[in-house]
Parts: C-alpha cells; sequence; structure tokens
C-alpha cells in the first residue's frame, strides 16, 4: 500500500513538473509545450484505440494517420492562434489533410466496417485532439499564466473532492457512471477552487494578472464544473467498454485520459468562458 502511494505520489509530481515549466517557458520557448501537449495528443488518441479494443481492429495505417492528424491539429492550432499572417493563413492544413486521407483510406478498407471505423477516428479527434487544441486559444485570449491557473484549479478540485469524498462522502453524485463519486466530493473540490480563487486575488495577483475577483471566481467555478463531467464522462466511456484504466502508462494513475479527462472538457468550457464573460 506505501508502496503504490509513492509511486503515485512520485509519477503525480512528474507530471504536474512537466506541465508547469512547459507553460512557464511558453513565451520564449514554446518547444517543450508543444512537443509535451502534441505527445498527449498522441497517446491520447491511442489509448481511444485501446480501450475500444473489441470493436473492428484498425490498421497500422490508419492508426498512425489519426494519432499524427490529432498532434498536427494541436501544432496547427498553435500556429493559427500564435503565428503571423502566413501562419494564420496556412493553419488549417493539417486538418484538412488530415481529413482528406482518412477517409480515402477507409474507401481501400471494404472489408472494414465504415460507419464504426470512422466513427472511431473522428470521435478520437474531437474528444482528445480538439479540446487540447483549444488550450492555444485559451493562451491566445489571455496569457499563459491563465492556463496554468486552469490546471492549477483542476489539480486543486481534483484534490479537494478527493479529500472530501473520503472523509465525508455518503450521497452518490451518479451513480450509475461512476458509483464512488458523492455530492459532498463535488462541493469540496468547488469549494476548493472558490479558495484558491480568493488566495491567488490576494497573494499572487501581480504573478498570474488576476482580472476582476468576480471573473476570476467564475473562472474557477466554471473549471471545477466542467472537470466533474469531463472525469465523469471519462469513466461511461471506460464503463462502456469494460475497462478499469484508460492504459499504464503513469504507474498508479491509469493511462493519459486517466490524467486529462477533466482537462478535455474544462478547455472548451473555459474558451466559452473567456468569449462570453470577458471578451463579450
Amino acid at each position: 500500500m506505501l508502496k503504490n502511494i509513492v509511486i503515485r505520489s512520485l509519477s503525480g509530481i512528474v507530471y504536474v513538473a512537466l506541465i508547469v515549466v512547459s507553460i512557464v517557458l511558453l513565451d520564449n520557448s514554446p518547444l517543450t509545450y508543444l512537443v509535451l501537449f502534441a505527445l498527449l495528443c498522441v497517446l491520447g488518441v491511442k489509448e481511444v484505440y485501446d480501450m475500444s479494443r473489441n470493436a473492428t481492429s484498425e490498421s497500422w495505417l490508419v492508426t498512425l494517420i489519426d494519432m499524427l492528424g490529432a498532434a498536427g491539429v494541436f501544432v496547427s492550432f498553435y500556429l493559427g492562434m500564435n503565428g503571423d499572417g502566413t501562419s494564420r493563413a496556412v493553419w488549417l492544413l493539417v486538418p484538412c489533410a488530415y481529413l482528406l486521407a482518412r477517409c480515402i483510406v477507409q474507401l481501400y478498407r471494404p472489408q472494414q466496417h465504415a460507419v464504426h471505423s470512422l466513427s472511431r477516428s473522428f470521435f478520437s479527434m474531437v474528444y482528445v485532439a480538439l479540446p487540447l487544441s483549444l488550450l492555444n486559444c485559451i493562451v491566445a485570449m489571455s496569457t499563459p499564466k491563465l492556463l496554468l491557473a486552469v490546471f492549477i484549479f483542476i489539480w486543486v478540485n481534483d484534490t479537494g473532492a478527493f479529500c472530501a469524498g473520503i472523509t465525508l462522502g455518503r450521497h452518490k453524485l451518479w451513480e450509475r457512471i461512476s458509483p464512488k463519486k458523492s455530492w459532498e466530493g463535488f462541493f469540496g473540490g468547488l469549494l476548493a477552487c472558490v479558495l484558491t480563487a480568493l488566495a491567488t486575488d490576494k497573494w499572487c495577483n501581480e504573478f498570474f494578472q488576476v482580472p476582476e475577483l468576480a471573473v476570476w471566481i467564475g473562472l474557477s467555478i466554471v473549471v471545477s464544473i466542467a472537470a466533474t463531467y469531463g472525469d465523469l464522462t471519462e469513466s461511461l466511456i471506460k464503463r462502456t467498454e469494460g475497462v478499469k484504466d484508460s492504459g499504464h502508462l503513469i504507474p498508479g494513475h491509469g493511462g493519459i485520459l486517466d490524467r486529462i479527462d477533466s482537462l478535455l472538457l474544462v478547455s472548451p468550457a473555459v474558451v466559452l468562458y473567456l468569449i462570453l464573460v470577458i471578451y463579450h
């Protein structure tokens, strides 16, 4: 038991450190950020395939196209959001090339169920690649520091929900999908996020460049709610496919999707929040 806790803690620290360093260095050296999150796209798509292994098997070419397409879409979004005029004009090349390649390849696979095969490919792109690519929109509309704050809110929410759920959890949040989650855990995570927003406004305002306090607290609430739905969505996918974890890449945590499941709904929710509330 103790060994598992140590392994889980160490792997979690490494994961968090990589995320933090890549975002902090983003303004001056975006390579670390691009490589790390493009890799998350590739591994996330691969895990979608692994979880649906009971479905029609795919060829190595289809898998490669989807994985490269996911990484390419992320980089394209970065260029489109942060590049010069030329970059913005050509950033749709990769998404368009992926769509063409994936559909054309399917024509040469008559033995496969086309709808099932294409659905899995496009689902992996919409579920994994698109949300991760939207992180670039958050940076473009604000600063890398706000993106770092979003991750901090996610981690604080997970920690608060876990602690409150373990100690106070009595009422099931959504038993059909995730029997271990409770309403007490949800509100514990939400409270932790709001308190973190207040703390950053008071003590870290200069670093994070906190906007109006009400907007900052609203961001923490949006992140907490979207993170919970993101967690539940991946739980639904795993329950449907009959698997416990999305993978085994991260010791003590499972797969990449088990670590970024909250983020996959947080990123579009934050983009909507920024557009509707800050840039209305």
